[in-house]
Formats: C-alpha cells, structure tokens, sequence
C-alpha cells in the first residue's frame, strides 16, 4: 500500500479546529476553559498493508472507561512540545519506547465537549517493537486495517440525548470494538488528509450510547 508514497509528511490546516462541534454546531464554547492534551495516531506499516493501533481503557477509570482510543493525555509543563506529549504518553500507557516511531506530521486540533484541545500526532511504526501496556490505564492494545478506515462504508453517524438535545458523533463499529467520540472524529480526519474519504459517504444511524 503506497499511501504515503506520494506525502511523505501530513499537515495540518493552520488554525483549524475539529471536534464534536463538527456535528454539533450548538455545543461549541469558545470561551471555555480548556486543557491543552496530544495523542500519537501510530500506523503499523505490517506486510499487507497499514494498520493504525489503538488502545482499550480498562473499566475501572473515571475517564472515558472502557473506550477505545489513541495513546495520549494531558500535556505536562516539562514536554517541550507536542509531540514530547504524544510520545511520553505512548510510553506510559503502552510501553513503546520513542525511538520506533517516525513522525510524519499532525492532524488538525481537536476540542472535546470535555474541554480538552487535542493536537494528533501521526507517527509511523515499524515493526519488531514491544508492547507493555500500563495495567492499570490499557485493558488491551490491538490493531486495525487502515484500510478499514478508508472504506466509505465503514464510517457511521450515531447519536444520542444529551441534556435534551440529540448529540451526534461519528463512529466505526469493528468487530466487537466501537470506536466513537473523539478518537473517530480524528479518524476521520485523518482520511480526509489522506483524501480516500468524503462526508457525502457517511451513513446515518439511529443509535444511542453511554456518553464519553
């Protein structure tokens, strides 16, 4: 698969903000406060083709328990940058060192109705390299196709009440994993930097969820 044969580095668009106001024009407020936060968008480049990992918190958290996500969090006042952010968290929560990612670029920040502001960090991976998911934060770390991703198909339109208001989100159903929320809504975007996917392609689907 030749997806980054013809873009060697991603970028993202200068001053643009995605997040769940991307669906949700009303739950925007951009005078609240908000946490700056990073995560790592890891490819895999595998034999047959790229694959993006991810992570499934364990139950026990208060945050966003039992989801599935990417490696990151908060940034810390002794990261000298994004990326530090992104990496150290991938270090944390998962126990991959640093030196196996090559950093390709970012995609565009994302703000959460949570309140955090997230830059995604888009790293590539090559294998052999180890895994030793933090026990109390990761329930398991796995991968899937990117090409899964890339199929129109795939990505679905869900949503659910909140305080009186339907509040859609985008999300991709895989086998017994349900990816939505944020970490789809950068999904998304990161299909749209590499131009296989178009919102006229989502499919709408009447379905309520347990909220982030």
């Amino acid at each position: 698969m030749q997806v980054f044969a013809q873009q060697k580095v991603l970028s993202s668009r200068q001053g643009a903000l995605r997040g769940d106001h991307d669906l949700n024009p009303g739950f925007f407020d951009p005078a609240r406060d908000k946490t700056p936060a990073a995560v790592v968008v890891p490819l895999v480049e595998r034999e047959n083709g790229f694959t993006v990992l991810l992570t499934k918190r364990t139950d026990h958290l208060h945050d966003h328990a039992g989801q599935v996500s990417f490696p990151g969090g908060r940034v810390d006042p002794t990261d000298k940058d994004h990326c530090d952010t992104a990496l150290r968290e991938l270090e944390e929560e998962v126990g991959l060192p640093r030196k196996h990612v090559s950093i390709i670029g970012e995609l565009d920040t994302y703000v959460t109705r949570t309140g955090f502001v997230i830059t995604p960090v888009v790293g590539l991976i090559k294998p052999p390299f180890p895994v030793e998911p933090d026990s109390f934060e990761v329930a398991e770390v796995f991968e899937i196709p990117l090409n899964f991703f890339l199929r129109p198909d795939s990505r679905q339109r869900h949503f659910r009440e909140f305080e009186g208001y339907r509040r859609y989100y985008y999300a991709f159903p895989f086998n017994d994993y349900f990816i939505w929320g944020a970490t789809a809504g950068m999904l998304v975007n990161l299909c749209e930097v590499l131009s296989l996917n178009r919102d006229n392609n989502i499919s709408d689907n009447d379905v309520t969820c347990n909220g982030e």
